[in-house]
């Protein structure tokens, strides 16, 4: 029975593992044989599948909020290609989504994603490219009014050239931003991942005009040897 996603951070609760090693097996590249071994030994991949996440990234989402509060109960999520779904698995519990916190009020959550995603108790998903000219319009539609918090775990495919990457995701989270700047309400927060590689310049002064505060985080879930980052924009001033 797949348990059921809490939403709180277990971090320090964690067991003694012992570490898995992974021969190269013919035909499979030493480089396959490392991520193997990398995924197998990640104590945040075990900490998923025990606890019954989509994947590892629910972690990062989890530590950012833990440090700057926006996943609230009663806040109106909008998660920008979210599949396959961690972060709004967290967000469930943490906005009251289920309604199932006495007292509390209720949030709502907004997963879109080129793909379809897999139902998330609590979440209503629908398959939207968010770059299309009319999607500000659906996401408000669908939401019923602006949303409280825009994120996205985006990235663009990668072409294993580390500049081409690095400006393909600045370009993604430059796009996501544009559409929280229509969908978001006063005071509201965009959550993006971007790379740190010299590109960003622009963004942060773009975010720091709309925001009255602008962080950008490693959280503890991502890779020490990943370039990615987290920035976390707050109060938008409308």
């Amino acid at each position: 029975m797949t348990k059921k996603p809490t939403g709180k951070n277990t971090s320090g609760r964690g067991q003694r593992d012992l570490t898995v090693k992974v021969k190269t097996a013919k035909g499979r590249r030493s480089s396959s044989t490392r991520w193997l071994q990398r995924q197998l030994n990640d104590p945040y991949v075990k900490r998923a599948q025990a606890e019954g996440y989509r994947g590892r990234a629910a972690y990062k989402i989890m530590e950012l909020d833990d440090k700057f509060r926006f996943l609230v109960p009663g806040a109106r999520v909008v998660d920008l290609g979210c599949a396959p779904g961690g972060w709004c698995q967290v967000a469930v519990p943490r906005v009251n989504a289920l309604g199932e916190k006495s007292g509390k009020a209720q949030g709502y959550i907004l997963g879109v994603d080129l793909q379809e995603v897999e139902p998330i108790a609590g979440v209503e998903l629908h398959v939207l490219d968010f770059m299309e000219d009319d999607a500000d319009e659906k996401v408000k539609e669908w939401l019923g009014g602006r949303a409280d918090v825009v994120m996205s775990d985006m990235a663009a495919a990668s072409s294993g050239h580390k500049q081409t990457d690095h400006l393909r995701i600045i370009a993604l989270c430059e796009a996501a931003a544009y559409l929280a700047f229509d969908v978001l309400e006063e005071g509201g927060t965009f959550v993006s991942k971007v790379l740190a590689g010299g590109a960003e310049g622009d963004l942060q002064k773009l975010l720091k005009q709309r925001f009255t505060k602008v962080a950008n985080v490693k959280p503890p879930a991502s890779r020490s040897d990943s370039s990615e980052k987290f920035v976390v924009a707050t109060g938008f001033r409308g």
